[in-house]
Parts: C-alpha cells; sequence; structure tokens
C-alpha cells in the first residue's frame, strides 16, 4: 500500500538520532544518503537560499534549522512523524495489534527525502517535498525514478499494491508491466445531485479524498483483509461499504483504477 507523505511534520521525537540502516528497502541507502547531504548543506548555509528552495515562508524558516540537523535530531516511527487529515483518519497509533503489524509490513510512504519509508521506521522530523529541486541533484521526482525503480518491484512481492499517492509522489515510480496490471490507484469522487437538473455531479475534493483514503486503509488494515489481486481488492472493499467502480487496464502495462464514490463528505 503506496502512501504520500503529510506536508506537516510531528516534532522531533525521542528517539536515537537516525540510522540509515534501520530503515526499510536498503537498496535506497546511496541516494538517500545524497539527498541527506545536500539538504543539510543546504539548510546549514544561506537560510535565505534554502527557504527559496524548499518553497518555505518566512513563518517556516524554523523548519531550515531542523533539516540543517537532520543527523542528531531525535527520530519518531514514520507513522508518527507524519500528520494531517489521512494519518489522522488512518490513526495508526490505535490500531490492534494485528492490524498494527500488517501495516508495518505493508505500508510505505514516499518521500522527497528518503525515496520511501516503512511506517515503522526510526525518521526525524523533516522539510523537503517531492517537488523541490536542490541545486546539485535538481528535481527529485525525476531524481527518485531510478532507485525506486531498482527496489520496488521485490518491494512490492507478487500481490495487488494499493496506489493512494498523490500525483507529486506518483511521479516517482510508476509501475511497469506485470507489476502494474496488478496495481489499483485510487481516487475518492464526490458524488452529489444537482437540485436543478437533476442530475448527479461528481468532483474530487482534496481535504476529504485524504480522509477517505484513511478511513478506507484502516478498513482494510482492520479486517485483515489479504486480497490476492486488484479484483479481489475491489470485492474486499465492497464488502466493507464503500462504492467502489473499478476499471480493469485497457492494455497491459496500465494499472487498474478505483473510484471510490461517496456522498457524504467529512
Amino acid at each position: 500500500m503506496l502512501l504520500p507523505p503529510s506536508e506537516g511534520k510531528a516534532a522531533p521525537g525521542g528517539g536515537a538520532p537516525l540510522d540509515p540502516g534501520a530503515l526499510s528497502l536498503p537498496g535506497l541507502a546511496p541516494a538517500r544518503a545524497a539527498v541527506l547531504d545536500e539538504l543539510v548543506g543546504l539548510c546549514a548555509g544561506d537560510e535565505g537560499k534554502a527557504r527559496e528552495v524548499l518553497g518555505l515562508s518566512e513563518g517556516l524558516r524554523g523548519e531550515v534549522a531542523k533539516n540543517a540537523a537532520l543527523r542528531t535530531a531525535g527520530t519518531r516511527p514514520a507513522g508518527e512523524v507524519y500528520t494531517g487529515v489521512l494519518y489522522d483518519a488512518l490513526g495508526l497509533g490505535t490500531l490492534a495489534p494485528a492490524a498494527a503489524r500488517l501495516a508495518a509490513s505493508s505500508l510505505l510512504v514516499f518521500s522527497g527525502l528518503w525515496g520511501a519509508v516503512g511506517v515503522a521506521d526510526p525518521i526525524p522530523s523533516y522539510r523537503c517535498s517531492m517537488g523541490v529541486k536542490l541545486p546539485g541533484i535538481g528535481a527529485l521526482g525525476a531524481y527518485w525514478r531510478g532507485p525506486m525503480a531498482e527496489v520496488m518491484p521485490e518491494a512490492a512481492g507478487d500481490g495487488p499494491v494499493l496506489d493512494l499517492r498523490s500525483s507529486a509522489y506518483a511521479a516517482a515510480w510508476q509501475p511497469k508491466g506485470e507489476l502494474a496490471s496488478r496495481t489499483a490507484a485510487v481516487r475518492v469522487l464526490h458524488s452529489r445531485v444537482d437540485e436543478r437538473t437533476g442530475e448527479e455531479k461528481r468532483s474530487v475534493v482534496s481535504h476529504f479524498n485524504k480522509a477517505t483514503k484513511g478511513r478506507l486503509l484502516r478498513d482494510l488494515l482492520t479486517a485483515g483483509a489479504a486480497p490476492a489481486s486488484p479484483a479481489e481488492l475491489v470485492g474486499a472493499l465492497r464488502d466493507l461499504g464503500y462504492a467502489v467502480e473499478a476499471a480493469e487496464p485497457a492494455r497491459a502495462g496500465r494499472p487498474w483504477r478505483l473510484d471510490v464514490v461517496v456522498t457524504d463528505v467529512h
């Protein structure tokens, strides 16, 4: 299950400083080290330049100092570092033990700094979105494509892949070939009836899209769902009460598209 991170992060944790060897997907270690080196160096230098590169306002200048101290800052599990609507709805900290174990083994959070991490991986709080273009490395979305292509096929295993990422993070890795055919990209649509015409209208709404994705994940984890294919995943979601419209790939090498249709937004 592939997730975007959150723009906001929790305060630095009380865990030991970053140990790159403790992170999931060890094949990303060299790429992570390169991004970390440049980000720390950038933020330890000219603050104004760092804020410009990272797209930070004056009010977020403290994020620059936080990035400069990434190697010595305390850590906490990535699932606690990421906050916001999706993660509030997912509620990793309140999952039952079996569901929490499933989350730790199956959720990957994409990141401009780390490429992707597991929700149990100990990381420091940071600020570096996938849309950042570092002076030396360049655009992070493009930078991560090569390293992610090397590690993701093995990480995905042989079952379905549920892709809940936003477009900026999806740019860092797109499944190919047979793996794409068992990947399901989820979109949440708000359905409402036009009072004047009586026609149904659908729209994508960002805030409630994130909340629905978080609840959907929580429900799958709590149910211990283990679908063997995208078609079985659709069935599992429908069994959980979700209105899902599924579109199989039009041709080989394309992912499934799952539209989750909601009438109430909360």
